[in-house]
This record gives C-alpha cells, sequence and structure tokens, in this order.
C-alpha cells in the first residue's frame, strides 16, 4: 500500500497554540502556550512530520512566529512544514537552512504564480502548495478573500511547474469536525497526478482510515488538528493505526 502520514498540527498566533474555526481570527481557542513544547510531545508520540502554520504570518504577509519552529526543526527528532507568512525567498531560504523539511506556499501560488514556479525549479520537493478552497474555488489572504480560479485548475498549473506535493483543505470542513471532503482531495490528486496531504475536518479514526485506504489514488497524508487537541484523535494510536 502506499505511504501514508499522519500530521498533527500546530496552529501559533501570539506566541501560542491555537485553533481557528474556519480561519475566523475571531473564534479562536488556546490549547497551549509554547508551540514548540507542543511540536516535542507530538514528536515524542511518534510523529514522523509535524505541521506548523503561522496565523500571525499568514495575516501580516511575512514570518512572525519563526522561532518555534525553527527550535522544532533543530531539537526534535521529526520533519517539520511550516506554511503562513511565506511570501519572498528570503522567507523560504531562512527556514530551510535552519532546518526545516518543507515550506508551503499558498496565497502567493495563486497571486503571483511566477515566484511559485521559480521557487519549484529551484527547491523542488522541499516546497508543498497549499491550496485552500472554498466551493472548489481558491481563497488566499488568510482566507478572507475568494478567488474565481477552481483548486484543480490551479493545482494542474503548480505540477506543470514541478509541484509534487499539495495540502488541500475545504474551508468548510476546517475547524467543525465534520469528515474531511474526501471526494475533493481525490479528484485533486487525480487532476494533477501528484500526491495530496488531506487537510480540514478530520475527526475520528474513521475519516484517518478511509483516508488512507484511498493513499493509492496519491492521497498521501492527514493533517490532524482541533480533534487532536479536543481528545477525539489520540494522536499515538492514530499514527500507529494509519501512519506509515
Amino acid at each position: 500500500m502506499a505511504e501514508f502520514t499522519v500530521y498533527p498540527a500546530i496552529d501559533m498566533r501570539g506566541g501560542k497554540c491555537v485553533r481557528l474555526l474556519q480561519g475566523d481570527y475571531d473564534k479562536e481557542t488556546v490549547y497551549g502556550d509554547s508551540p514548540f513544547e507542543m511540536a516535542k510531545a507530538f514528536a515524542e508520540k511518534g510523529a514522523r512530520w509535524i505541521h506548523m502554520v503561522d496565523l500571525d504570518g499568514a495575516k501580516a504577509k511575512k514570518r512572525v512566529n519563526h522561532e518555534d519552529v525553527v527550535r522544532a526543526a533543530q531539537e526534535l527528532d521529526a520533519s517539520i512544514q511550516i506554511g503562513g507568512g511565506i511570501r519572498t525567498e528570503a522567507d523560504i531560504t531562512y527556514y530551510l537552512e535552519r532546518g526545516v523539511d518543507r515550506v508551503i506556499l499558498g496565497s502567493v501560488a495563486l497571486q503571483n504564480p511566477e515566484f511559485a514556479k521559480d521557487m519549484l525549479a529551484k527547491y523542488g520537493s522541499q516546497i508543498a502548495i497549499g491550496l485552500d478552497a472554498r466551493d472548489g474555488y481558491v481563497a488566499v489572504n488568510g482566507w478572507l478573500e475568494t478567488s474565481e480560479v477552481t483548486a484543480e485548475a490551479l493545482g494542474q498549473e503548480m505540477a506543470s511547474y514541478g509541484a509534487k506535493v499539495f495540502i488541500f483543505t475545504d474551508i468548510a470542513k476546517d475547524g467543525m469536525l465534520s469528515g474531511p471532503n474526501v471526494e475533493a482531495i481525490a479528484a485533486l490528486a487525480k487532476a494533477t497526478g501528484k500526491e495530496v496531504i488531506a487537510s480540514g475536518g478530520v475527526s475520528t479514526m474513521e475519516d484517518l482510515h478511509v483516508l488512507r485506504d484511498r493513499a493509492s489514488e496519491g492521497i498521501g497524508g492527514a493533517i490532524v488538528g482541533k480533534a487532536i487537541y479536543t481528545d477525539q484523535i489520540n494522536v499515538e494510536e492514530a499514527i500507529q493505526e494509519v501512519d506509515g
């Protein structure tokens, strides 16, 4: 069976671990005071990868909560991927030179495709393209704006530039614990011919098994956030059962 990875998620805002409901900055729950300590706990429970998001960075369009990310990359026995506020090559090299394994380009892929093309040519699989969709259309700038471009169309364009990994978020599912949009994830994998990591809506072990069962279709993993923090998914159990 194809490889599948569980990515415990750490969303950072104001130096703390938080979760937003559907990306709404006014609907925040704080789950921990130290993103690094949270990452350390995940690594100790067997996580091979940890997904970190700089929410302040996404809004400010520049790096804000980078210190915890770098510390996690340098001190933990887990691979780190980071998204949020990465808009320049300097941002990309800042992270990669300090041990981060993968950086995520989100809004900038739509707003400056030439830049994304150049970065993919230069850094290859160290770059993931984050496609956040609302009703199938790509949303940008911390989900504050929805474009007129479909996730599949942008995905195909980025795949033609060399993108190998996509992270797909269905905004309607994010933080709602209502199950992932499996068909949309599989459709993106089929359209691009590349690996797609599911994000948003994973709330039970059953959700993870459903995604895992379709790994051969290109679904390469799942990002799990709120369900871990609300104890609906035991991260250790999830890693043991479906990761690998």
